[in-house]
């Protein structure tokens, strides 16, 4: 069978994973970015990340987390590379506001993922680190853990390049059409895919933007007390607080405590802002540290992170071909949840691409609604 020229734009998790599944698939393929792998201005980058999966009522992306988390210690014994963490995921279940996790638990039943439901009494024996006295109860995902997300995306573009891949810098932008070109000129490939997080929205406005939204997501890495090690990922696991709008990671490899609160609609201009921590959002996260954290009160932020992501209306992913240009293949809309996927996503674009099946019903660019909380596999 001839090789396919296949064209991926964008090496973040979500193209780079496409790239590596082709390539490994016995493709010609060509990876093209703005810039250097790994580079700060992707929502692929930041030290970490969180792997877990809770996923409310919605079985699929639980399975995927779950076929995600295994090929992720596979890709780990491959390459020697530190890649994920097993420190779990502890879901804090607000009182009177439980939806999202009652549904999770009768998932992680039907599924058969590994938990624990604990008491606020447990929650304080167990990880005394939060302070929980609005909790009605917590899930705790002990397979879970993080990622680390830079790391990752460099160790995938090494594997591909190792297969045989082609990295090149570059900007791809489309015509009127939407059609893709470089240096002003159409690409030219048996199939082009398109996987640029946030530029998909700015690179086809008639197509994507109108089902996708770009938000900032502000993120304070808090430094752990002197001589502790009680908030590193040995004792701490990582958490997700959707009572508080909030999620976190615990210090990892000296990282300090990650924490972010998600502050709805907070804009973001992807081309031109600098990526620098809004005041707003770091007095909203401190507050936060002192509601839920109290151990970390008084401890200097260390680091920080402003980053985007592309949310669609129903937070599922793109998987879809163009309309027009039938060699044209749209994979993203992360929604805040992709990066854990990477792997699983990968190789389901690649096999769209290859024609070997079509996409999933909820990935098709059309028929995109807004879900309530509690339909929404984010909890959002």
């Amino acid at each position: 069978m001839a090789r396919s020229n296949i064209i991926v734009v964008g090496g973040g998790i979500a193209g780079a994973m496409t790239a590596l599944h082709l390539q490994r698939r016995g493709e010609q393929v060509t990876l093209i970015d703005r810039w250097e792998p790994g580079h700060s201005r992707a929502a692929s980058t930041d030290y970490n990340r969180v792997i877990r999966a809770i996923s409310g009522r919605d079985e699929f992306y639980t399975r995927w987390a779950r076929e995600s988390r295994a090929r992720w210690l596979e890709l780990m014994a491959e390459t020697g590379q530190r890649l994920m963490y097993e420190c779990g995921a502890l879901i804090l279940a607000t009182e009177g506001h439980c939806d999202w996790e009652d549904a999770t638990s009768e998932t992680f039943d039907r599924v058969g993922v590994p938990y624990y439901r604990f008491a606020p009494e447990e929650i304080r024996n167990r990880f005394p680190q939060f302070k929980v006295d609005e909790i009605k109860y917590a899930l705790f995902e002990p397979e879970a853990g993080l990622l680390m997300a830079h790391r990752c995306v460099i160790t995938t573009i090494d594997l591909f390049r190792k297969s045989g891949g082609i990295v090149k810098r570059g900007t791809v932008n489309t015509d009127g059409s939407e059609r893709p070109m470089l240096d002003g000129l159409p690409l030219e490939a048996d199939t082009i895919i398109i996987a640029t997080g946030a530029w998909m929205a700015e690179m086809f406005p008639r197509t994507i933007k109108p089902i996708s939204a770009i938000m900032g997501i502000n993120v304070l890495y808090t430094s752990t007390p002197d001589g502790s090690d009680a908030f590193d990922m040995e004792n701490m696991p990582c958490w997700i607080d959707h009572g508080q709008g909030s999620f976190g990671i615990p210090s990892s490899e000296g990282s300090g405590v990650k924490a972010a609160v998600v502050i709805p609609n907070t804009p973001i201009d992807i081309n031109n802002d600098e990526r620098l921590i809004e005041r707003q959002s770091m007095n909203k996260t401190r507050q936060y540290i002192r509601h839920r954290l109290p151990g970390l009160i008084g401890e200097r932020v260390v680091d920080s992170k402003f980053n985007q992501v592309i949310l669609t209306p129903d937070t599922h992913f793109i998987v879809d071909w163009h309309p027009e240009h039938e060699n044209v293949l749209l994979a993203g809309g992360c929604s805040g949840h992709l990066f854990k996927h990477g792997p699983v996503f990968g190789d389901f674009v690649a096999g769209v691409a290859c024609r070997d099946y079509g996409t999933a019903e909820r990935f098709k660019i059309s028929g995109r609604r807004k879900l309530t909380p509690k339909e929404s596999p984010s909890g959002r």
